[in-house]
């Protein structure tokens, strides 16, 4: 494996060509290891991966903490490699509720000064607002994050969840680096309107569910049991007929992953490596097994009949179920 490079748009950092996304080491989708988790994270800073994305309110405050604590025991060159992408604004319960999102300036300050405290470091790579707060236009939280900048707390600017419009409109704002939203075979809902805006602007995509949590992964099975902790126990792709119609999706890709002796998982996040320069896959990965056979995807070289046959196999909008709950998809412009 050769770790490549991508960089987040023209006016973010250099970063590895995939990204790791820290959530699931500590919500969502169950217990996790926690030394598995920092042998994990050590292991993708040892294999290049310099892009660590996570958020203030994963397990409320715990995954900010426990990348603070691997980084603090990883070697001084590997620390210094790291990027931290940073989501906030989501506000949350001492039960593990959603009360909403907050993006009012002295909240975006506020949220910084506990995120820096937990990672343990002195400014955050990439700052975003995890959704949009409807109640507080974007070019206030994009300059609340743009005076971050400018005080040396925050590098650079992302965005989360946006339409086109908002995209443009925190664009005229600030320099935005990149735009954090999900995509994969079987979400492709960027491809109509936001990719092309974010083209032409010069903002880069960090692409997270390139596995669809899972679903596509080739390891899902329908006989599992999901804990009630675990988001995918109410997520509509992961329910009934949606879920035998996807896993029949997951065999027609299996087909093609075994022609070119790869695996689902590497096939799926190869395709997204595959889209553009401009976009950067973050894979979940919670143990070090996973994230070996992601970081193998790297090694995978796709031609136009590949891509032709993916597709075909797995179609735009060929998925059953929508990718959140109604009440979370009420919270996305995308």
């Amino acid at each position: 494996m050769t770790m490549r490079t991508r960089t987040l748009g023209t006016t973010g950092p250099q970063v590895s060509a995939l990204g790791l996304g820290c959530m699931g080491m500590s919500a969502l989708y169950g217990e996790a290891d926690r030394a598995e988790s920092i042998a994990t994270l050590h292991a993708a800073l040892e294999a290049g991966v310099t892009l660590l994305d996570t958020g203030d309110f994963y397990g409320m405050g715990h995954n900010e903490m426990l990348i603070g604590e691997a980084l603090r025991a990883a070697p001084a060159a590997r620390r210094e490699q790291a990027l931290v992408s940073v989501k906030f604004g989501a506000l949350r319960g001492p039960d593990g509720s959603w009360l909403g999102y907050d993006g009012r300036p002295a909240a975006v300050k506020n949220f910084a000064a506990h995120s820096l405290q937990r990672l343990g470091v002195d400014h955050i790579d990439v700052y975003r607002i995890a959704r949009l707060d409807p109640d507080v236009p974007i070019e206030e939280t994009v300059g609340a994050i743009a005076e971050l900048v400018e005080a040396g707390y925050v590098r650079h600017i992302g965005l989360s969840e946006v339409g086109a419009d908002t995209i443009r409109r925190a664009a005229a704002t600030a320099p935005i680096s990149d735009l954090q939203i999900e995509y994969s075979l079987i979400s492709r809902g960027i491809e109509d309107e936001i990719l092309p805006t974010t083209r032409e602007l010069g903002i880069g995509i960090t692409a997270y569910g390139v596995l669809s949590r899972g679903l596509i992964s080739g390891h899902f099975t329908a006989d599992r049991q999901l804990g009630a902790g675990d988001f995918r126990a109410m997520s509509p792709r992961f329910q009934g007929d949606n879920l035998r119609h996807n896993l029949n999706l997951v065999e027609a890709l299996r087909k093609i992953a075994e022609q070119k002796g790869v695996s689902v998982a590497q096939i799926a996040i190869a395709w997204v490596l595959s889209r553009g320069e401009d976009i950067v896959p973050l894979v979940g990965a919670r143990r070090r097994d996973r994230l070996t056979e992601a970081l193998g995807a790297l090694d995978v070289t796709l031609d136009a009949a590949d891509v032709a046959a993916i597709e075909e196999a797995v179609p735009p909008g060929a998925a059953a179920g929508d990718r959140y709950p109604a009440a979370q998809m009420a919270h996305l412009e995308s």
